[in-house]
């Protein structure tokens, strides 16, 4: 650990930074999440952009800058909440998002979610060897930036936002350029499909990601599409005679995604049995009052401190589930007060879960959506449980169960929040104990980054739903189904939890998704005594998420592990490659950036003139040209991106 020279943290002007980055990088990632189901880790951004204005202000330090990527980071990651919400629009509850439920829940399964990142800071970061990829990068980029080197990063950052933004313009709003390709193939009744996205966010991603997580990911996406999909087209009647590409979907959207949930759930549940010991013994830690004995670096919120939230967290709780089922119900006491126990006993279980694995792959590819698949079915079980013992109003499971499905929605909403937090806020605990921060501080900071977060959360919900519709839920007709947002999380939760309260889920594919996870498990624990890895959570993900969104993560993996490659064979004797991964990581970063902000604003085009083809020259092209312009842009800019890595220049590296 690196103890900073100077304790200058918390200050007015990084509080107000941080705020205003927090607004975009917020928008951005419920962007990004709703149109393809992923978000960015903002730390490695937010932290460069910190140093660039900070710099240019005077008298900066490493320690201020490492508050307002916290800040920023903590906001954008409680973006996640883009994963259960629009599950209530569709589930035809709610026709808009109310600001005070949607913001108060948003808030107060963050700020649980910072309280449980306490004791598991000392469980998975001070006492543990996880390597944390991208607190250790952002950690990096900060001591850069101390050292002054923080223009050439910025420098970097900026070229990948351009290259991305002037794609994603031609792509989104002018439709000049195709955004992935599909090519279907049958050999009988057995369907073959192959996709991939023309994303560089996703590229970005997957050098983020690592060979490990992407190659996992990878194999995932082969059991799905190689071997899933074609048995099951081969075995499943077609009585609608549906197109084999839509057939093929229809089946990955209904039965494949199901058995990478129940994957999900087994490694989660593993890992979690995994990490009970040094659990439990951070809690006790975190329960004793630090003296004046205890060190700066060591000190968390007092004990009384965290007392307080975590009341005023679950009567916050308890006050908007109240108010949720209060117009259309009464006797909902035990219901509400069961719903507020869930969400702080099974949000710290999957805390540490999601944390583990925030640990080991870094907080953008953690699975929190296999986890939320889980919470769903468990909160289902348990309001089902309630009504069997006659705890629940008659109401509840009125009309298809639609007040029911919308509740264990909103239920979900809170624990998503206190689990995405508490899986972003361990990357940030990580980078401040490499930099010398207070924990105490950047846990308070981390609660301030909650509230703005909360507040941005709602307006943008309601302008992406305005402007593009959510995939089978539009705001108005006439509105071209096929630019909605596909949402695939809300989805497929709502999908879920509908199934479950009228008996039509197919369990057989949760099934055999538990048996799967097992064998995956026992597999990885194989590949590991010969050094090798295949993290089960990975391949999981792999086998919900969209085959174009994990071909094209994976294909970035892959292509950052060539670059590296490059550059341990290249690079001068005696000299240091950090310049070449700092860079590498900067435009990585910019690609994920502008990306997501060129889709915020032309949601914000589309929203203002109320339709979401406006710039679009599509109808002037020929059918193909949009296609084929797309794959060339694409091909161009992965080559940009593997020249400007690889064009480090020798005088920047350290000997």
């Amino acid at each position: 650990m690196t103890v900073s020279p100077s304790r200058r943290e918390i200050t007015l002007r990084g509080l107000i930074l941080g705020a205003l980055i927090t607004v975009v990088f917020t928008a951005s990632n419920v962007y990004l999440g709703l149109r393809i189901g992923l978000t960015f880790a903002s730390s490695i951004p937010a932290a460069v952009i910190s140093m660039a204005v900070l710099r240019m202000l005077g008298r900066s330090t490493i320690l201020e800058n490492n508050m307002v990527q916290s800040q920023a980071s903590a906001a954008g990651t409680l973006s996640c909440v883009f994963a259960t919400f629009p599950g209530l629009i569709m589930a035809g509850y709610w026709h808009s998002f109310p600001f005070w439920q949607t913001a108060g829940l948003s808030l107060a399964g963050g700020v649980l979610g910072v309280l449980f990142t306490i004791p598991l800071r000392h469980a998975l970061v001070t006492r543990s060897a996880l390597p944390y990829p991208e607190g250790v990068a952002a950690a990096e980029i900060l001591r850069a930036g101390a050292e002054a080197q923080s223009g050439q990063g910025l420098r970097a950052l900026l070229a990948g936002g351009l290259v991305s933004t002037v794609l994603s313009f031609a792509t989104g709003a002018l439709r000049l350029l195709a955004d992935g390709i599909t090519l279907t193939a049958s050999a009988g009744a057995a369907v073959f499909q192959l996709s991939a996205s023309f994303s560089l966010a996703l590229v970005g991603a997957g050098y983020l990601v690592g060979l490990a997580g992407g190659l996992a990911m990878l194999t995932g996406c082969f059991m799905a599409w190689g071997v899933g999909v074609p048995w099951l087209s081969s075995h499943t009647p077609n009585p609608a005679n549906l197109p084999a590409s839509v057939f093929a979907h229809d089946l990955w959207l209904h039965k494949i995604r199901f058995i990478g949930a129940g994957s999900i759930a087994v490694a989660s549940l593993w890992t979690l049995v995994e990490l009970l010991p040094p659990v439990i013994s951070g809690i006790r830690q975190s329960l004793t009052p630090s003296d004046s004995s205890t060190a700066t670096h060591e000190r968390d919120l007092s004990p009384l401190s965290m007392a307080g939230l975590l009341g005023l967290s679950a009567f916050g709780l308890w006050w908007f589930f109240r108010d949720f089922l209060g117009p259309v119900t009464t006797g909902a006491g035990a219901l509400v007060l069961a719903a507020v126990l869930f969400c702080i006993v099974f949000g710290f279980l999957m805390a540490a879960a999601c944390g583990y694995m925030a640990g080991i792959v870094g907080s953008s590819s953690s699975p929190i959506s296999g986890i939320i698949i889980v919470g769903a079915v468990l909160s289902a079980l348990m309001i089902l449980g309630l009504e069997t013992l006659g705890l629940v109003p008659s109401a509840l499971m009125a009309d298809g169960q639609k007040l029911a499905t919308a509740f264990t929605i909103l239920l979900l909403s809170a624990i998503t929040a206190t689990i995405a937090i508490s899986n972003d806020n361990l990357q940030d605990l990580k980078t401040g104990q490499l930099v010398g921060a207070s924990p105490w501080k950047q846990e308070a900071v981390l609660i301030v980054g909650c509230v703005v977060g909360s507040l941005v959360i709602p307006p943008v919900l309601n302008l992406l739903y305005q402007a593009y519709g959510f995939a089978g839920a539009m705001p108005r007709p006439g509105m071209d189904p096929a630019r909605a947002l596909s949402a695939p999380q809300p989805a497929l939760i709502t999908m879920i939890t509908q199934g479950i309260f009228s008996g039509t889920l197919d369990w057989s594919m949760l099934g055999a998704g538990l048996a799967l996870g097992c064998v995956l498990i026992v597999a990885d624990r194989l590949l590991r005594r010969h050094g090798l890895s295949l993290p089960p959570l990975g391949v999981a993900v792999g086998l919900y998420l969209p085959a174009s969104t994990s071909m094209t993560l994976a294909g970035g993996a892959v292509l950052g592990w060539a670059l590296r490659a490059w550059v341990k064979r290249h690079a001068p004797a005696g000299h240091d490659t950090q310049a070449w991964q700092t860079r590498g990581t900067m435009l990585a970063s910019g690609f994920i950036v502008g990306e997501s902000l060129t889709g915020v604003a032309v949601a914000g085009l589309s929203g203002a003139s109320g339709h979401d083809d406006t710039l679009s020259v599509a109808s002037a092209l020929p059918a193909a040209v949009p296609d084929v312009l797309g794959a060339l842009a694409f091909c161009a800019a992965c080559l940009w991106f593997a020249r400007s890595f690889i064009g480090v220049k020798e005088h920047t590296l350290s000997p």
